[in-house]
């Protein structure tokens, strides 16, 4: 899992700060069509700190791949990546929406989303201890 946060971590963080400090070409970038109301563009720089949190979140915990609190990051990154391939090929599909960078972004959200779906099923917390096998613990 170590791997996945840091790849994450350098994705998420990309396009949040690009969000935040220009959604307007970002959004144009992805759906090639610009945001032009401030509703849009607000709405743009909320994303985009949320990817940065996101990222943040994900290069912080790295190094903790065993916790349930990474399962639990690498379980929302999933569904994050799931929404992410979904609402992108609709812009695509439902919209006609077309940016260079649209269907590249889809196709690492589809494989960051199987890498996820992959952890999970394939990484195991170790079961947590409890009075009887804990040397340390007080019997009653």
């Amino acid at each position: 899992m170590k791997a996945l946060h840091a790849v994450t971590a350098v994705a998420e963080v990309g396009a949040g700060v690009a969000l935040l400090a220009c959604p307007s070409p970002t959004v144009m970038l992805l759906v090639g069509s610009p945001l032009e109301t401030p509703a849009a563009l607000s709405v743009a720089r909320v994303g985009g700190a949320g990817l940065l949190a996101l990222g943040v979140a994900c290069w912080l915990s790295r190094d903790d791949s065993q916790s349930r609190a990474a399962r639990g990051l690498v379980a929302a990154m999933l569904l994050y990546n799931i929404a992410a391939v979904a609402v992108l090929a609709f812009a695509s599909i439902g919209f006609g929406l077309h940016g260079v960078a649209l269907w590249p972004a889809v196709v690492l959200h589809a494989l960051l989303g199987v890498w996820c779906g992959t952890c999970l099923c394939f990484k195991s917390v170790p079961p947590s201890t409890n009075n009887q096998s804990n040397p340390h613990s007080t019997q009653q």
